[in-house]
């Protein structure tokens, strides 16, 4: 069985976080026992690029115990665990090609092996599976059938793709239900970057200014985790709407310029390119703690900040020093400017991805079904497979919600009746 991984001899430590990740994992092991008798995706062939974690390792069983042949990558280069990694390829027998700390040309490397093997059904975080696809091996596009889309980013990509006609298979915006982002991307992505930071620096929040630029469901859960950490946040944004929103939820708004000189630590969360340039990092103070939490590492002109710098060098695991020529002040980037909460954390709590891949199982099962029926676009995740990962959610956390009675219905359903 191919596979590039760091050391076998990682497996047992894998097996164990593993093991400890399910435990918060009631929804998807809800799935996976009725996979295990139903076999919904016997001899499909899914090609993974996620990040590889303790929970996409119960996803991975789970499509597995489902019928599929599942391959898997990693959708980051610094995001690999390389102990589950181990623990998939040994005693799963998944093939796995996932390196932390992997460099680009490895990455991509990685990829080609799970499009080697010719995959029915893709499921990406970022788009990078999917796009190489397209653009390198297009005459296997009509052995897949669809796919699915866990990111904000890649989502964007896709339709982006889907506008151009380019998309020549259906793919799921599993980003987009409800219980993804309402809770993985609010919820997981707030604890887990604060998480990273205080892991890559050691360096107390409270007190500090804190600037997110950007205020969609990332950004949201950012902003209230660093708030209740004690900081007083400022947002950045382009899009009134959300600017407003910020500023009603008690942040402060201005311009990624008039932020810069006040903030302590920056975090984007935009999915955007160059969000902060060279002119931003001048205008920060010495010291200032900069890290991205999008999918990719283009949020931050690091390019721009090497060629104002003087020198770099690392300062602690996750930290760099950047010395600007300018003015002698030292400006730290955290992760390599990749996503803070994977490169120098774990990622996303278990409780919360429980949904996520609960919605990609489902949704894996939705285009197998569905072959041949879905148009060639960015579709949602079904609304009745939303609903049910939210009522199994709450029945394995205790709790339970009222029922509409049949008179509720009705009056519902019905435009005659008024006061």
């Amino acid at each position: 069985m191919k596979h590039d991984v760091k050391d076998l001899a990682l497996a047992d430590k894998g097996n164990a976080r593993i093991e400890w990740a399910a435990k918060s994992m009631p929804v998807l092991a809800l799935i996976k026992k009725r996979f295990q008798k139903e076999k919904p995706l016997k001899g499909i062939r899914l090609g993974l690029c996620l990040h590889v974690t303790t929970e996409t390792a119960s996803l991975c069983r789970t499509l597995k115990a489902g019928g599929a042949e599942v391959q898997l990558c990693a959708s980051n280069p610094l995001s690999t665990q390389d102990d589950v990694a181990a623990a998939l390829v040994k005693t799963d027998k998944i093939p796995v090609f996932a390196i932390k700390g992997e460099d680009n040309d490895t990455y991509y490397q990685h990829i080609y092996s799970v499009i080697e093997t010719k995959p029915q059904i893709t499921m990406d975080d970022g788009a990078d599976l999917l796009s190489t696809l397209h653009s390198k091996k297009p005459a296997l596009l009509p052995e897949v059938m669809g796919g699915t889309e866990e990111t904000t980013t890649g989502v964007i990509r896709l339709k982006a793709m889907a506008h151009d006609k380019a998309l020549k298979y259906p793919v799921i915006a599993v980003n987009d239900a409800m219980t993804k982002h309402f809770f993985d991307n609010r919820y997981g992505t707030g604890q887990s970057t604060l998480d990273g930071i205080i892991r890559s620096t050691n360096r107390l929040i409270a007190g500090s200014d804190f600037v997110v630029c950007g205020y969609g469901w990332c950004g949201r859960g950012v902003a209230r985790r660093a708030e209740g950490q004690g900081a007083r946040v400022i947002v950045t944004e382009v899009d009134p709407l959300k600017a407003l929103e910020a500023l009603m939820d008690g942040c402060r708004v201005m311009p990624l310029a008039e932020a810069a000189p006040i903030g302590d630590f920056f975090v984007t969360v935009t999915g955007d390119i160059n969000v902060i340039r060279k002119e931003h990092f001048e205008l920060m103070k010495s010291g200032a703690i900069v890290c991205n939490s999008g999918h990719f590492n283009v949020e931050l002109d690091l390019k721009g900040l090497e060629k104002a710098s003087s020198h770099r060098r690392q300062i602690r695991d996750f930290l760099e020093e950047y010395v600007l020529k300018s003015s002698g002040k030292s400006i730290y980037i955290l992760g390599e400017g990749r996503l803070i909460n994977l490169a120098a954390a774990e990622g996303h709590p278990s409780s919360v991805m429980d949904m996520s891949f609960a919605n990609q199982a489902l949704a894996a099962e939705y285009v197998v079904k569905n072959k041949g029926k879905l148009p060639m676009k960015v579709i949602p995740v079904p609304e009745p497979i939303d609903r049910e990962i939210a009522r199994l959610k709450l029945g394995s956390m205790g709790f339970k919600i009222d029922k509409l009675t049949k008179e509720q219905e009705n009056y519902l359903e019905s435009w005659k009746e008024g006061t």
